[in-house]
């Protein structure tokens, strides 16, 4: 076995280097992955701009990686070598803290974070805790698996964690990365689908997706276009631009929720109180998910026919690829492959 590996590493904010890394053993509760696919995700901007408070170099971002188990360390129980799995963002959970306690392992006090904690998987091998662990349908390909353990999660909890329910009206803002990915999983869970975007170009890639209607916030206003509708029982906002966010909740139908489930730059969110108060309407936000709920978008994904769009481009080029995605360039979604 060869006894070095190639890593993409941030050496200091907004350098990215490959590097040659000597192979480590897997610690206590610990495994060792093969990484056959990593999705490159804004959110990897913590690590590479030096975003995260307390942020120590080097260090090897990325949170969607997938992989075949090569190594399993003393104390693992229910993984074993050869077996195909992913890590996302939440890499574990310590098991102690009060959330962990009461089950909420999302909000653990101590979370580990993969690529801002530990190294995550823009390399060839990932050190990663089992708690951190979700098992790969066999159907699915890394490349397509690694988008839908950090986009795919985000969307798809936000969808099933909300009041909706089948056949009530559901609006997704934005037909990009996580967008595209939230309109298949709102289909296919039986939603009447609205798609929000801007421009009449992304309209038949909506309708494609699965979108029943489209609404082009350049040429209507989406609020009376929902409420044309009947108003939206929810709301998912996933284009990272809180001025596109705010006008929203007066789109919703009384008792409706808007989840943000996109963040970027430093505009905060305005909220109108009138629709809040009139209307018991709502916001809320959706942070990804636990491991098992990871391995939950998986295989619905899988049995369901969602899939992300995706372009793959070499690990070597990582440093590329990240700038392109940071451009909002990437369609809709980058995935690394060693």
């Amino acid at each position: 076995m060869n006894r070095t590996y190639r890593a993409v590493q941030v050496t200091q904010p907004g350098k990215l280097e490959v590097v040659e890394r000597t192979l480590v053993e897997p610690s206590f509760g610990q495994v060792r992955i093969k990484v056959e696919a990593c999705g490159v995700c804004h959110t990897d901007a913590l690590t590479v701009e030096g975003g995260m408070p307390g942020q120590t170099y080097p260090r090897v971002p990325g949170h969607e990686a997938i992989g075949t188990i090569e190594a399993v360390g003393p104390g693992v129980q229910g993984w074993k070598t050869g077996q195909r799995v992913g890590v996302g963002y939440m890499g574990g959970h310590c098991g102690y803290c009060k959330s962990c306690r009461r089950g909420d392992f999302v909000n653990c006090q101590n979370q580990p974070i993969s690529g801002v904690h530990s190294d995550g998987g823009y390399a060839e091998m990932i050190i990663a805790q089992a708690s951190g662990l979700a098992a790969i349908p066999d159907d699915l390909l890394p490349t397509e698996a690694a988008p839908l353990l950090c986009a795919g999660l985000t969307t798809f909890n936000g969808l099933r964690n909300s009041k909706a329910r089948p056949g009530d009206l559901v609006a997704i803002q934005g037909v990009g990365g996580l967008g595209h990915l939230g309109i298949q999983f709102a289909r296919q869970m039986g939603f009447q689908v609205a798609a929000i975007a801007r421009g009449p170009e992304k309209e038949s890639l909506a309708r494609k997706l699965g979108a029943h209607h489209y609404i082009d916030s350049n040429a209507q206003d989406p609020v009376a276009a929902l409420q044309a509708l009947g108003g939206a029982r929810l709301i998912v906002a996933t284009a990272a631009i809180s001025k596109s966010m705010s006008p929203l909740l007066g789109g919703l139908a009384p008792c409706g929720e808007l989840v943000v489930a996109g963040a970027g730059g430093n505009d905060p969110i305005e909220v109108n109180p009138v629709p809040l108060l009139f209307g018991m309407r709502s916001i809320a936000g959706t942070m990804t998910g636990s491991s098992i709920d990871a391995e939950d978008t998986l295989f619905f994904s899988s049995q369901q026919g969602v899939r992300p769009m995706i372009e793959t481009v070499p690990l070597a080029s990582a440093a590329e690829a990240y700038q392109r995605m940071m451009r909002n360039e990437a369609r809709f979604r980058i995935v690394l492959v060693p």
